[in-house]
């Protein structure tokens, strides 16, 4: 069970590559249903691979030591995806929101507005279905879908194999759009440039000091759906002083993903960071 939010590594977690009939992984310890209905089962030992869902503690004396020792071998996967990411001079963002705060939205917006300048592909990240990603693969944008089952976030590892089936060209953006959960994702580096929190003015201004955590290792809020301010009650000035508050660093974009409100600030960062 997961030191962070209690989630199991009982279900099974897929990768579909939706722009190929088959996509054939092996992922440890798990069942794979391949795009074409094949359904493929792996059972290796827990010892030489290391997985997302292996952050688990069954005794509570345990779980500080257990927790350290899995993020330890995931931040050393992740370092590989760094270097990976850097040897072929690919930008990578991690995307990590609550459910229903705009990723998706946003994401689509941002490919179909940039896909003249910028070269991006996607890593979608959800418990079930391919719904995201087929929005995605829409814009013509090149996606992986990868379905944790129970699992909660995705991990170093599971990037690293999205990756060798994504195969991203040299040059270019990958963005991973994380399982929507503001707790977990936070925990795991998976070899990225930038973390970004998205959250949305539906969901209260006091989110950054609610979730810290998550807004302390974020380089990046996009706060979304301001053209809702007239309809919620939403203090924008004071969500901002709360992650300020929390994370004196952050550089926060105020943005519109079904106008033009705020994009165009959005979109020089991620010009520039590339």
């Amino acid at each position: 069970m997961c030191v962070t939010c209690g989630c199991s590594d009982d279900g099974e977690t897929k990768i579909t590559n939706l722009e190929f009939s088959k996509a054939e992984y092996n992922h440890h310890h798990h069942t794979h249903t391949l795009a074409d209905g094949t359904v493929i089962t792996h059972s290796h030992s827990h010892e030489p691979h290391i997985e997302v869902s292996q952050v688990h503690a069954k005794i509570h004396g345990t779980t500080i030591s257990l927790e350290q020792d899995i993020l330890a071998k995931n931040n050393l996967i992740a370092a590989q995806n760094r270097g990976w990411f850097k040897g072929r001079n690919i930008t990578a963002l991690n995307l990590m929101s609550s459910p229903g705060a705009g990723k998706t939205t946003l994401l689509t917006r941002t490919i179909n507005d940039l896909k003249h300048q910028l070269s991006i592909s996607v890593i979608e990240g959800d418990q079930e279905t391919a719904n995201d990603a087929k929005k995605i693969q829409e814009t013509g944008c090149k996606v992986i879908q990868i379905n944790t089952g129970t699992g909660c976030h995705l991990d170093a590892s599971m990037i690293d194999r999205g990756l060798q089936q994504l195969n991203p060209p040299l040059n270019s953006v990958v963005m991973i759009e994380n399982v929507g959960n503001l707790v977990c994702p936070a925990l795991f580096d998976l070899g990225e440039n930038a973390k970004v929190v998205i959250l949305s003015v539906t969901e209260g201004e006091d989110k950054p000091i609610k979730y810290p955590h998550i807004f302390r290792a974020s380089d990046i809020m996009i706060l979304t759906k301001i053209d809702l301010l007239a309809y919620v009650q939403f203090d924008v000035q004071k969500c901002i002083e709360y992650a300020k508050q929390v994370n004196p660093q952050i550089k926060i974009f105020q943005v519109s993903a079904t106008t033009d409100i705020g994009l165009d600030n959005w979109y020089k960062w991620l010009t520039e960071k590339v």
